[in-house]
């Protein structure tokens, strides 16, 4: 089995590559836009340099390293930045989707596509895997328009959606809910969250599991992977300061309408997760679990 990772310097890369590379049997490439951010960490691990907006590219590597299956997990994900460079957006989200679907149609690679919660309107949830796409931002249509794609392969493939995905990993500076409820805390600062929108939170371990899970047996179709806590960002904040025992006081509970963002957040998602329980074996950690990783892992030595 030899799995070809995309965007492998991101949080879901990284994992990826963690978990994959301990599985017996399996080959691991891993392949991102920029130079290989874990070359230190994982020098057993073949890296190729590798723009999925670049179709001849995508036909080179693909012809070169011959994958069995393909995860899929670069992508333009912040919401804001989309919606404000939509040419960017469509180029990374959409058209290097139909780049990467080619070249796995051409070589029968199995693919898992990774998509997300943000295609779905916000009005319900949790929503299961039978819900009907209706984006409310520019990122969320431009991960629909990539599912379109992914549905109409002729190749075997799988659209992972997943949720507000929390973790850490080397040398990557984006932050997530936990590590920044933490350090804002421990700074001493007052923070506003949300306690109108309700996600089912996903420890990036899980999500690379999940991916995981779908590739070893071959699955087809549309899974959704998350946890299925369904939290609020407010709630999530106060068990965060419960558990590195902080002063949960300067957490200011706020609605959306307070935060002027470019890009629109559905109210409501979070995902109905039997059916990656009852086919796949799938078992996330509950998030007082995920807290406590992310704590053992961002521990000073």
């Amino acid at each position: 089995m030899r799995i070809l990772v995309t965007g492998t310097n991101g949080l879901l890369g990284q994992k990826l590559v963690a978990l994959l590379r301990e599985q017996p049997g399996v080959h691991v490439v891993a392949t991102s836009r920029g130079p290989n951010k874990l070359a230190a960490l994982y020098p057993d691990v073949r890296f190729v340099q590798l723009d999925v907006s670049r179709q001849e590219e995508v036909e080179r590597v693909l012809a070169q390293e011959a994958p069995t299956h393909l995860i899929h997990t670069a992508a333009m994900t912040n919401a804001d930045e989309c919606e404000l460079k939509r040419e960017e957006c469509w180029l990374h989200n959409v058209t290097a989707v139909r780049h990467v679907v080619a070249a796995c149609e051409a070589h029968r690679v199995h693919l898992t596509h990774l998509s997300t919660d943000f295609v779905f309107s916000g009005e319900q949830g949790p929503l299961d895997e039978q819900a009907e796409p209706a984006p409310i931002n520019f990122y969320g249509e431009s991960k629909a328009a990539a599912e379109k794609i992914v549905q109409a392969a002729r190749t075997p493939w799988v659209i992972v959606r997943t949720v507000l995905v929390y973790g850490t990993a080397h040398e990557y500076a984006r932050t997530n809910i936990v590590l920044w409820v933490r350090d804002s805390l421990r700074a001493g600062q007052s923070i506003r969250v949300v306690s109108d929108q309700y996600r089912t939170p996903t420890l990036a371990e899980d999500l690379a599991q999940g991916c995981w899970l779908v590739a070893q047996q071959n699955a087809t179709g549309i899974y959704h992977i998350s946890s299925d806590e369904v939290l609020t960002p407010y709630q999530m904040a106060l068990q965060v300061a419960a558990h590195f025992q902080l002063d949960a006081s300067l957490i200011a509970e706020v609605d959306a309408s307070t935060f002027s963002q470019p890009a629109r957040r559905p109210l409501r998602t979070g995902f109905v997760i039997s059916k990656a329980r009852q086919e796949l074996g799938y078992r996330p950690h509950t998030f007082a679990e995920g807290i406590a990783v992310l704590e053992k892992q961002t521990a000073a030595p």
